[in-house]
């Protein structure tokens, strides 16, 4: 299968990630990114215990099947317990109904994907990525990547890949077994490029896709200013210097720091996607606006010559 190239639609803040949002906010939201063309839907059980699969499900069931994709994540289970308060203590508002189970077994992979499609309202879903097996690496490996090739063959799911915060054993993966896409967060943005050392070349060789997360690295690249966060933490002092850097550059050529950070991430050949987070049909619009957005040669080269890039590409 192919993954519709361009922007995607990153489905964990309709999960009420950090904050609440509303079912008519949810719909909205993608209901826009619809009408901007995105095809493209990512989601998982982790994003608001179910929350996001729910309502992205519900969203999408008016469109033709046929003319979207979307993915899901196996690798943390989610069993019911009685009331116990919220999620916010692992970044969602909602109500803590369910707890994440770590579990990369066969038996967990499929009853994990077989809720997944109860909650989408699906009967297959097109990728299943392992979400974060980082600290399971065996299991995973061993238990889960086989139990994904398994479905594949059965029809159950199209593609099959992994979804990480790192770029080093997404690089395993695609060198050491049948993977048909990675998911890497964080990895390939205009403050780290780690990415481009293994990984991208890598997975250009052996034909692998590549989506791409976190081009914002969760805010400090969409609106660098003290208190932006940098990979879900407040951003270090170096790392907020160089970004208002960058943007003084980006306001000098007429374009956003946040247009050039979505350039970036989709210049690589290996890069299907890039995955976006919006919790309003306003924040879809901006993100699909920023993306279209010519970003000049003149703007590439000061930010070499300043040292604040040091690849070639774009």
């Amino acid at each position: 299968m192919s993954i519709p190239r361009g922007l995607g639609f990153g489905a964990a803040v309709i999960g009420n990630l950090y904050t609440e949002v509303t079912d008519e906010q949810a719909n909205e939201a993608v209901s826009a990114a619809w009408r901007r063309g995105i095809r493209y839907y990512d989601t998982a059980p982790h994003y608001g215990l179910g929350l996001s699969e729910r309502r992205l499900g519900a969203a999408l069931r008016e469109h033709p099947r046929e003319e979207y994709t979307v993915s899901t994540k196996v690798g943390r289970r989610l069993e019911a317990q009685a009331d116990a308060g919220d999620d916010l203590a692992n970044g969602f508002a909602v109500p803590a109904t369910h707890r994440r189970v770590w579990d990369f077994s066969e038996d967990g992979v499929r009853r994990t994907l077989e809720a997944s499609l109860e909650r989408l309202g699906l009967d297959h879903v097109d990728i299943v990525y392992l979400h974060d097996p980082d600290d399971h690496a065996e299991q995973a490996f061993r238990e889960g990547y086989p139990a994904l090739e398994k479905l594949r063959s059965e029809g159950v799911v199209g593609a099959i890949g992994a979804g990480m915060n790192q770029a080093e054993m997404l690089t395993r993966f695609v060198r050491d077994t049948d993977v048909d896409v990675v998911l890497c967060a964080g990895r390939y943005t205009l403050l780290d490029q780690r990415a481009q050392e293994e990984l991208l070349p890598e997975a250009g060789r052996r034909g692998v896709s590549v989506v791409i997360g976190g081009a914002f690295n969760s805010g400090l690249l969409a609106d660098p200013k003290p208190g932006a966060t940098y990979n879900y933490a407040a951003a270090p002092p170096q790392l907020l210097d160089r970004a208002l850097r960058m943007k003084e550059i980006a306001d000098r050529h007429g374009i956003s720091l946040r247009a050039a950070a979505l350039r970036f991430c989709s210049a690589p050949p290996a890069v299907a996607a890039v995955l976006v987070g919006a919790r309003s049909a306003h924040e879809v619009h901006d993100c699909a606006d920023q993306f279209a957005t010519p970003v000049p040669a003149a703007f590439w080269q000061e930010l070499r010559d300043t040292g604040l890039l040091d690849t070639e590409e774009p």
